[in-house]
């Protein structure tokens, strides 16, 4: 109908073709086949001029309505979405199964809630929060004062996983002792890409007085694949990034749960008190993150 609607007003396909901003032919195509369907010809084609038959000119009328009414049908289902409750929730990185889960229970519960992640920086994301852009919004390390209208609850404790040559370890291991690391060099990023991760591990070595000497970290693949062919070195992860990764069983590498002492990060949800589908929201978060607030067993490259 479109098409039919951009050839009747330009009265030539090429210049229809153009403004639908698709090839000549699909459009003739396109017009052949409606006539086909209809039984009649809907243009008089010349080598100079298309110009609309009777039957075009009586279809014509009803072609605008039938695309006037397949544009207000759309525009009814955008506005019934969009007047629908919408929960915006602010992420980072590291929970996305577990958010996923509890989005899946959210969805069951209230089918007509449209939710929208928004993956920002921590404290973009508790600007937002505060200022009503964010209902939610999940957090890690230390929380802080909070703004009036705020709470906040603990989602999960988690373990970090350090990688490591799997030289360094036995197969039978499951985990690894802080100082047992003390002699190799941490991959690990700058303060401000990551400032709990190196906030949590920095105060763990200064529990038992061991240095930290840290040298520049990189991406996954990269870190892995150092540790596992170049001078030892060793780095850390969440443990959900860390199963992921294990399951790719990189030759070379081993993941251990750190011990004596652990080194743990905190996760927590934020949310607005006025927003009753952020609070379902962290409730859901909170029962399924229970069952695995004492970390995964990971072994890798064995």
């Amino acid at each position: 109908m479109r098409y039919f609607l951009a050839v009747a007003e330009l009265k030539h396909f090429g210049r229809a073709a153009g403004q639908l901003h698709i090839v000549q032919p699909a459009v003739s195509q396109q017009i052949r086949r409606l006539e086909h369907e209809l039984g009649v010809e809907l243009f008089h084609r010349t080598t100079r001029a298309v110009e609309l038959t009777p039957a075009g000119i009586a279809f014509l009328e009803h072609a605008r309505e039938i695309v006037a009414a397949v544009e207000r049908a759309g525009q009814a289902v955008h506005h019934a979405r969009l007047s629908g409750p919408v929960l915006r929730i602010g992420t980072g990185s590291g929970l996305g199964d577990l958010i996923a889960e509890a989005l899946e229970e959210l969805a069951r519960r209230q089918p007509d809630l449209t939710v929208e992640l928004v993956r920002l920086p921590e404290q973009q994301r508790r600007r937002q929060l505060a200022d009503g852009r964010l209902a939610a919004a999940i957090v890690r390390g230390a929380i802080g004062p909070l703004p009036d209208g705020v709470q906040c609850a603990t989602v999960i404790t988690e373990p970090l996983v350090a990688a490591l040559p799997s030289g360094r370890t036995t197969p039978r291991r499951t985990t690894i002792r802080l100082g047992d690391l003390a002699s190799m060099p941490a991959r690990l990023p700058r303060r401000d890409q990551n400032a709990v991760l190196s906030d949590a591990l920095i105060a763990a070595c200064q529990r038992i007085g061991m240095p930290l000497r840290r040298i520049a970290g990189g991406t996954d693949e990269d870190m892995l694949a150092l540790i596992a062919t170049g001078p030892p070195s060793w780095t850390v992860f969440y443990p959900r990034k860390a199963e992921v990764l294990a399951r790719q069983l990189p030759r070379g590498v081993a993941f251990r749960r750190i011990v004596s002492p652990p080194v743990t990060v905190t996760t927590s949800v934020i949310t607005r008190t006025d927003s009753p589908e952020a609070q379902a929201f962290a409730a859901s978060l909170r029962i399924l993150a229970g069952p695995r607030s004492n970390g995964t067993t990971l072994r890798g490259g064995q």
